[in-house]
């Protein structure tokens, strides 16, 4: 084994200014939740992704969970979300008793095919059973095609969540990622790109929406002079002091932008030449946050399996990991609805098969690059000297 320090795939990245702002929560005793931070790190999240305002939550699992029921899903209720995606796109939905039903990805994308859902949405429609709501994922930070998907939603009247957890930064021909459904989520995870440690945003244009989101947010108290309540509420706020980290990491966003579409770029142009290693494509009028740099391996080619070169990597102390597992082949979700790309190719269980996530973090050195592309290439010509 390798005594090289270990590579992640995705580290927090801190600006050096969060103290500052944790300073002065404690100077104040500003340290439940709620608090200066909380405000002005929604107003600052809201002016960044064009939008009239925002709702700072304990988790981007949390914001999704509270858009749901802002748009009344409950059981028996159909939500029709993107298979290629972390669980967490899916699990508000069981929360609230709902069926989810899972859309195949696209090539172009990898993101929501607008011919899946097209087909999702005629046959529900058929049957009297349309979706409460549509959650399209933005993976890895690249946009899905919302042109057309926004269309079929408002050929439908069906709400879209845009799961912009991995694609904070990023923009669609122009706008936002996040700014252009009903309702945006992001996540400040520690891996992504801009964290919190933990936390999440739900933003809207709908400001009476969001009024009732912090509501359902804190406990869902009724203003009474004691403590009343007439609905089911959640402990989903976010707190001043991680509101703190929050700004003071927005303020160098668009740096960790930039650093990460550099390293993705740096290994296109490295690894680029090594015939059917294919990168996560960037559709025209969009811009990617490349959260994490992905992309396949064709093992029939290059003579090597995707398990082998993990472990390659991790022999050597670097961290990478496979695309998400398209949800509608767990465990979990056994049993329900999927419509795939077309009726030849499911997209998502192909990229599944041979995606792969290099590391991405915005603090990686250029010597700490050069390992991973270094073994990604001796890896390869081992199996095939000729695949180059």
């Amino acid at each position: 084994m390798t005594t090289n320090n270990r590579i992640f795939l995705s580290p927090p990245h801190m600006s050096g200014r969060e103290q500052y702002y944790i300073n002065e929560a404690f100077e104040t005793n500003w340290i439940a939740p709620l608090g200066p931070n909380v405000d002005a790190f929604e107003q600052e999240i809201a002016d960044y992704s064009g939008v009239r305002g925002a709702a700072a939550l304990s988790s981007g699992t949390a914001a999704l969970h509270i858009a749901l029921q802002l748009l009344e899903v409950g059981k028996g209720d159909r939500v029709f979300c993107s298979t290629l995606t972390f669980v967490a796109s899916a699990n508000p939905i069981c929360y609230l008793n709902a069926e989810p039903v899972f859309i195949d990805s696209e090539p172009d994308t990898w993101n929501m095919s607008p011919s899946a859902l097209q087909r999702a949405l005629e046959e529900a429609d058929r049957i009297g059973k349309l979706p409460k709501a549509v959650i399209v994922v933005h993976l890895y930070g690249q946009s899905a095609k919302m042109k057309e998907i926004l269309s079929l939603c408002n050929q439908y009247d069906i709400p879209l969540i845009e799961d912009a957890a991995e694609s904070l930064g990023s923009t669609y021909q122009g706008q936002p990622s996040g700014s252009l459904g009903k309702f945006g989520i992001f996540s400040f995870n520690g891996n992504k790109i801009i964290t919190t440690s933990g936390g999440g945003m739900l933003i809207s244009n709908d400001e009476e929406a969001l009024r009732k989101a912090r509501f359902l947010a804190t406990q869902a108290r009724d203003p009474a002079p004691h403590y009343q309540h007439s609905i089911m509420g959640y402990n989903y706020r976010l707190s001043n002091l991680l509101a703190g980290v929050g700004r003071a990491q927005l303020q160098v966003l668009d740096e960790r932008v930039e650093s990460r579409r550099a390293i993705f770029d740096r290994y296109q142009v490295s690894l680029g030449g090594i015939d059917r290693l294919h990168f996560m494509p960037e559709l025209a009028g969009t811009k990617s946050n490349r959260w994490l740099t992905a992309l396949t391996v064709d093992e029939e080619e290059n003579g090597i399996k995707l398990p082998e070169l993990l472990k390659a990597l991790a022999d050597q102390n670097i961290e990478a990991r496979p695309v998400w597992k398209p949800l509608h082949m767990q465990p979990l979700f056994a049993g329900t609805l999927f419509y795939s790309h077309n009726d030849e190719t499911c997209v998502s269980e192909q990229l599944f098969q041979t995606g792969l996530c290099l590391p991405s973090g915005s603090s990686m050195s250029l010597g700490e690059q050069q390992r991973v592309i270094t073994c990604i290439e001796e890896s390869l010509m081992t199996v095939s000297p000729q695949s180059r």
